[in-house]
């Protein structure tokens, strides 16, 4: 597994668009995640996890592309010629192709197998935490957008809009994950992990001296 590892990690390094969210170390974090998850939940086809894990940003588009949520297909697609070069039957590259597609949240496809499954949910904890939280911040840099609207930091009295403050896409997408994970072993880590960033948030208010409203509380 090892030398596989490293030949799909390769082909990810030479052909994915980085950035500062979406890397090499996004897709070692997720694989960390899928064999966390495995052990815990005892069932999983690894050969085809490890595919999915290391091809399932292949195709990265920016948070602000119209084609976002046509990503996780294109990289399903792309995935398919690495994963024959590298001697994949058939029937494990429509399984990790399928698990590739499935995994994005704006793509909101349905999940069909174990694999894509575990997949999502270990995407989706690289998320949320102390890494989610640094993700946030690192896209906000990247898209050159406001941490937060100084005169509403919490939308209190104005609507959500994630596309032109950092702290709103916590609210529209980050905090509400952890109704969504599908396996046991994933979804007691989100509660963790959420724990650490409603803690940070109520720091940020403290520091704005801008009192929380109910809809941001756990």
């Amino acid at each position: 597994m090892d030398t596989l590892r490293d030949a799909l990690r390769s082909a990810a390094i030479d052909q994915m668009n980085t950035d500062g969210a979406h890397d090499v170390a996004h897709l070692d974090r997720v694989w960390a995640n899928v064999q966390n998850i495995v052990a815990g939940e005892g069932t999983g086809e690894m050969r085809v996890l490890l595919a999915a894990t290391y091809l399932h940003d292949l195709v990265n588009l920016p948070k602000n592309s119209p084609d976002r949520r046509r990503a996780s297909t294109m990289a399903a697609e792309a995935a398919a010629p690495i994963l024959a070069g590298l001697g994949y039957a058939l029937g494990e590259i429509k399984q990790a192709q399928h698990a590739i597609a499935a995994h994005s949240f704006s793509a909101n496809l349905p999940i069909e197998t174990k694999e894509a499954a575990i997949l999502r949910d270990a995407d989706r904890l690289d998320a949320i935490g102390a890494i989610g939280i640094a993700r946030t911040f690192c896209i906000a840099g990247q898209l050159d957008t406001p941490l937060y609207d100084i005169d509403d930091p919490f939308a209190a009295n104005r609507p959500l809009d994630d596309k032109r403050f950092a702290m709103d896409h916590w609210r529209v997408k980050l905090l509400g994950l952890g109704e969504g994970f599908l396996t046991e072993t994933a979804k007691a880590e989100a509660q963790k992990r959420l724990d650490l960033m409603y803690g940070f948030l109520d720091q940020f208010a403290g520091e704005l001296d801008t009192p929380l409203p109910e809809y941001w509380k756990r």
